[in-house]
């Protein structure tokens, strides 16, 4: 049997409301295109329908579908065993909740050939406008770190330099299938992967051994939680998953991520002291500060492009956000201590004569 050009991993949670849609969006991008391709599909321990929706979907797919399943173990093993399965050499990584644009693969086409170098193409996903008011939230943070480029969008190459000021995913990435066994090997942890982030930490590595590039050309559709419950829950997953893209690989980064737990801790304890011993103006003091960070970023969004609901989305949502991703930035920091120590150690050597 002759191996596709590309096989289009998806790791799916619970996911059987999105998967016929999303698989739907593929089929009709591959078939305005050239590309052969197979899908692999990672049901990875789903409690609801998704077996009985991929089964459907597979008896009536024109394109090859295989279905791997296996216990709940997390995104980043789930797309390590969809790899693993996958007959073609080259790798789309495809979120189950998103829906590719019709002409995304035949645009990828033409450019891939102008830029063999590339080793990896990272795929250009806006949230969906039509969204309820909780999906738009996560709009104001990426227009506040990554907004030079969402506000223009155009080919962007992603370097070390501008690696953290620049919008990367691996919820849409074409990438060969050595180079993804690589990254990941190098982000692979010795203990669990159930809480190693699959995303920042395997691009960092991309872009350092390679060209990476992102092209609002080749992109999808995001379509977001749609549940105050469900956005919370990510939230905390999200905080932990910051912790482990970023732990290690700086001192400064270690020290702002420290300070983003203890901070909050010691901004709450001098408010309950400032109110016990009637301190107002100190009350005043720490709740201006923080309303003042909220608005500061809401300003630095909006300058960059970001659209008005999502502002109000963040306006609304910010104080039970900041919550739940502090309580997973807490469990981050102790779950990847060891990353902390591990760029202590490294500074330490590489300060030896």
């Amino acid at each position: 049997m002759t191996s596709p050009a590309l096989s289009i991993v998806i790791a799916s949670y619970n996911s059987a409301p999105w998967l016929p849609s999303t698989i739907g969006s593929l089929t009709t991008a591959l078939g305005n295109s050239s590309v052969d391709a197979e899908i692999v599909v990672v049901d990875d321990g789903s409690t609801d329908d998704t077996a009985a929706v991929l089964a459907g979907i597979a008896a009536a797919s024109a394109v090859p579908l295989r279905v791997i399943f296996q216990p709940n173990k997390g995104r980043f093993l789930a797309r390590w065993e969809g790899v693993q399965a996958a007959r073609a050499d080259r790798i789309l990584l495809f979120d189950s909740r998103l829906l590719m644009a019709p002409d995304a693969f035949a645009y990828l086409e033409s450019v891939d050939a102008l830029r063999p170098d590339a080793r990896a193409w990272v795929g250009h996903v806006p949230t969906d406008p039509a969204a309820p008011l909780v999906g738009r939230f996560w709009e104001v943070p990426t227009h506040v770190f990554w907004g030079g480029y969402l506000a223009h969008p155009a080919p962007t190459d992603i370097t070390s330099e501008n690696f953290d000021r620049v919008p990367k995913g691996t919820g849409c990435l074409v990438i060969d299938r050595a180079a993804f066994a690589d990254a990941c090997r190098a982000a692979w942890p010795e203990e669990n992967a159930d809480l190693v982030s699959d995303d920042t930490r395997l691009l960092r590595y991309v872009a350092d051994h390679g060209a990476l590039r992102i092209d609002p050309g080749f992109r999808a559709l995001y379509r977001p939680r749609i549940t105050v419950g469900g956005f919370l829950r990510h939230g905390f997953v999200r905080g932990t998953l910051f912790v482990d893209s970023y732990a290690g690989t700086s001192l400064l980064r270690n020290l702002v991520l420290v300070a983003l737990v203890v901070a909050p801790v010691v901004a709450l304890v001098l408010l309950v002291l400032a109110i016990a011993f009637g301190l107002w103006w100190l009350v005043i003091v720490v709740l201006a500060l923080a309303v003042s960070g909220v608005l500061a970023l809401v300003l630095v969004a909006a300058a960059r492009a970001a659209a008005g609901r999502a502002v109000l989305s963040f306006l609304l949502y910010v104080i039970p956000f900041g919550a739940v991703f502090w309580a997973g930035l807490a469990r981050g920091v102790w779950v990847h201590r060891a990353a902390f120590r591990g760029s202590r150690a490294d500074a330490r050597a590489g300060s030896t004569p």
